[in-house]
């Protein structure tokens, strides 16, 4: 093992180490209330202490740096005064050496307040050299005056008589310094420029003072600002917290949790109010589960109470009706209409007492593997007699190979007869597809007609039980209003969906999305929605449970709503037909026609279907039984 490979596993598990904190630090910012709040309170009282201790910091300097620089200015002016002063002695000239001395007792009576004294002769021709007084170092050299080009520049420009000062480093590196100069003339010896250096050490060292006490005072306080507030958030939040967690146990059905509230402030009243609208609520409830008790055994009795009267009343009518022929013409046409009443009666009878079951959880579900598209082919077979009074001719698009699934096939056999007498019903005579299809854990059917489609409040409520979408409508078929209500829960019975499209005057598309197993979970559906064909521009509202092929949920009305996104529209000139028939894309299919009233035919019909898929075609004949007109027509 190599010394790099060796020292890898520390620095990873330091990484991960770092990764983890990283991602509790986020978790808990963005799930605690309280953390949020800490943790902003500390940052803004950071910020806020920076600043001020920033501002007051240099103020500090500002003011230490200005009563030293007028310190050094009046001893400055006394230097200058004291050279100006000097004049030969016994009428000898000035030397060198007598500057030297003369610099030096200056510089020895300043000691503590000066670092250095330099006097440097402006005229190059003078026999003067720079003379320096202290700041000398180990070696006994003087030390360099620190000037810079911008102070010499400076120097140049400015008159005789002005004092020149700039912030500089002392030439020892000890610590900062000031450097103040200015021309003077020393008679019987020239002009020279006086370098005052002075030092700011001490001045240095009570700003460091103040910063490191303004420091230690502010990292205190900014302890003590998230401690209270840690504290008074704490007040706040964990009655939110308990609130929140009453709420979800009242939410889960156990309605006599209550807030437990103790004092007089506003928590308090929060937790008497909160306490008495949950009371409310459980009484409500109670009341409504009372009644929906009472309102479903209501229905239960009256269906089985007017199942032994409706037999009698059906065996007399059946027999008024066999004997119609030997009557008049206003009491047979009378018997014919006792008849398909007393079966529309039945029928209505039979899906009261079929949502019964489901409210009282008796419905049980018998799955089987069975053939999804002979299901299929069964209903159209059974409904052919009323397409052809519709003059409609319906479609099916199926793969030619069995589509499997374990369903009660009694319960997908209503789904899809109940859609299909729909789709005829509201198809306007317009063709009515019927799609088959399949994945590895779904098998679908939809069912789309192109007839007088429905807007978005009919979209929402199309499952509601007895509800219409347009009571002005004649209703030709009869039904009893519960036919899409009992298709729901036998789709919910069998853990699947069943979901709806419609756009005024496109038509719309109920698809049936239901597990190959009972025990499976669907994700998605093998069949689009909205359809392929529908012109959709922006979103279109679908309603059904939550899908995960593309939509969004919303909860709108009595039943979940989804908002697909808009679908690619196929273009047929550069889109193969696989990828504009999803449908037929993964299935090699067959065509076959089937007339009213034949079970199967083989010869091709053109112009009925599609080439590749299994087609219907109804056309025209007469009901067995008299139409019946209702006000409430609409879908059922």
């Amino acid at each position: 093992m190599t010394s790099e490979s060796a020292a890898d596993g520390p620095v990873r598990t330091a990484a991960s180490a770092l990764k983890t904190f990283w991602n509790f630090i986020l978790r808990s910012f963005s799930h605690s209330l309280q953390v949020r709040i800490v943790v902003l309170t500390i940052v803004l009282t950071s910020v806020a202490i920076f600043g001020v201790g920033t501002y007051m910091s240099q103020q500090i300097a500002r003011g230490l740096f200005d009563t030293r620089l007028d310190s050094l200015s009046s001893q400055t002016r006394s230097i200058l005064a004291e050279l100006r002063s000097l004049a030969p002695v016994d009428g000898q000239a000035i030397t060198q050496d007598m500057l030297s001395s003369q610099l030096s007792s200056i510089y020895n009576r300043s000691a503590g307040s000066v670092y250095s004294l330099t006097l440097q002769p402006t005229d190059p021709n003078t026999s003067f050299s720079t003379i320096t007084a202290g700041g000398a170092n180990e070696d006994g050299e003087a030390p360099q005056v620190p000037i810079t080009d911008e102070l010499r520049e400076a120097i140049g420009k400015a008159p005789a008589d002005d004092k020149l000062y700039q912030s500089v480093s002392l030439p020892d590196g000890t610590g900062p310094g000031l450097l103040i100069t200015q021309e003077l003339q020393i008679p019987g010896a020239g002009q020279f420029q006086l370098y005052y250096l002075g030092d700011l050490s001490e001045q240095q060292d009570t700003l460091n003072f103040v910063q490191r006490s303004m420091f230690v005072a502010a990292l205190v306080l900014v302890v003590l600002v998230g401690a209270v507030a840690w504290i008074v958030t704490r007040l706040v939040v964990t009655p939110v917290r308990t609130g929140a967690e009453v709420a979800r146990l009242i939410a889960d059905g156990d309605l006599d949790e209550r807030m437990p509230v103790h004092g007089n402030d506003e928590i308090a009243v929060l937790g008497e109010s909160f306490n008495d609208m949950a009371d409310t609520l459980q009484h409500q409830i109670e009341q409504m589960e009372r009644l929906s008790v009472l309102q479903r055994q209501f229905v239960s009795d009256v269906s089985h109470e007017l199942r032994t009267p409706l037999t009698t009343i059906r065996a007399a009518a059946d027999l008024i009706y066999d004997s119609r022929d030997d009557l008049d013409s206003v009491t047979a046409r009378s018997a014919e209409l006792l008849n398909s009443q007393a079966e529309r009666f039945d029928s209505l009878l039979s899906d009261l007492l079929e949502i019964s079951r489901y409210d009282a959880g008796a419905a049980a579900l018998v799955p089987k593997p069975v053939d999804i598209g002979a299901i299929v082919t069964s209903v159209i077979e059974t409904v052919s007699m009323v397409a052809e009074q519709m003059e409609t001719a319906i479609v099916v698009h199926a793969p030619s190979s069995p589509v499997m699934a374990e369903v009660d096939r009694v319960r997908i056999t209503r789904i899809v007869r109940n859609l299909v007498v729909n789709a005829i019903e509201h198809g306007e005579s317009n063709p009515v597809d019927v799609y088959v299809a399949s994945n590895a854990e779904a098998v679908a059917v939809s069912v789309r007609d192109h007839g007088v489609g429905m807007n978005e409040e009919q979209v929402e409520h199309v499952f509601d039980r007895f509800w219409r979408a347009d009571p002005a409508r004649k209703r030709t078929l009869g039904g009893s209003g519960l036919g899409l209500a009992i298709s729901l829960e036998d789709a919910h019975l069998h853990h699947g969906w069943l979901q709806v499209w419609g756009k005024p005057s496109e038509g719309s598309c109920f698809r049936l999305t239901i597990p190959r197993r009972p025990d499976q979970e669907i994700t998605s559906s093998p069949l689009p929605l909205p359809p392929r064909d529908a012109q959709i521009r922006g979103s279109a509202l679908v309603a059904g449970p939550l899908s995960s092929d593309g939509s969004v949920r919303i909860q709108t009305g009595s039943i979940p709503i989804v908002v697909e996104t808009e679908p690619e529209m196929l273009d047929a000139d550069h889109d193969s037909p696989a990828e504009a028939d999803p449908q037929s894309a993964s299935h090699q299919e067959t065509t076959r026609t089937a007339e009213p009233g034949t079970a199967d035919a083989s010869t091709d019909e053109p112009g009925t279907a599609d080439a590749g898929e299994r087609s219907v075609d109804i056309g025209e004949a007469d009901l067995g039984e008299d139409s019946v007109n209702d006000s409430r027509g609409g879908r059922s």
